[in-house]
């Protein structure tokens, strides 16, 4: 191998890893991390695995989806983190299971959609009615 290709294989490693602990310290799935960047979950897959490099413009929105410095997933030493990695993070409102709904309600038509939002209302409506009976 070459130097260039050391240094390529070094940072493609480099990146996967850090990638893979971000995503795992925010509680994603290679599925979610892919659908907030728009990539192909096999592609994020390759990405985390160190196979391959993405590019600048997937890289910016890996660090903001992960909240992560691009510094750091470069492996560049920097003094102060960027301005938006100080802001406060977004609350965690969406639980893995949501996450997994919405996807699924992604691929559903019209007329699936119709059924599902008819069925969580009638759900809805039930509990409200009957509280005690669903608390054990």
């Amino acid at each position: 191998m070459t130097d260039i290709q050391d240094e390529r294989k070094r940072l493609t490693t480099h990146l996967g890893k850090v990638l893979r602990e971000a995503r795992k310290k925010a509680a994603l799935t290679q599925v979610d991390v892919a659908e907030r960047v728009g990539l192909v979950t096999e592609v994020f897959g390759r990405m985390e695995r160190g196979d391959m490099l993405p590019s600048v413009p997937t890289l910016r929105k890996l660090c903001r989806a992960l909240r992560v410095d691009a510094n750091l997933i470069l492996g560049l030493e920097v003094e102060k983190a960027p301005f938006w990695l100080e802001q406060p993070e977004p609350e965690a409102d969406e639980l893995p299971e949501l996450r997994r709904l919405l996807r699924m309600l992604r691929r559903m038509d019209a007329a699936q959609l119709s059924v599902v939002s008819s069925t969580a209302s009638a759900l809805l409506k039930y509990t409200r009615q009957r509280p005690d009976d669903h608390s054990k």
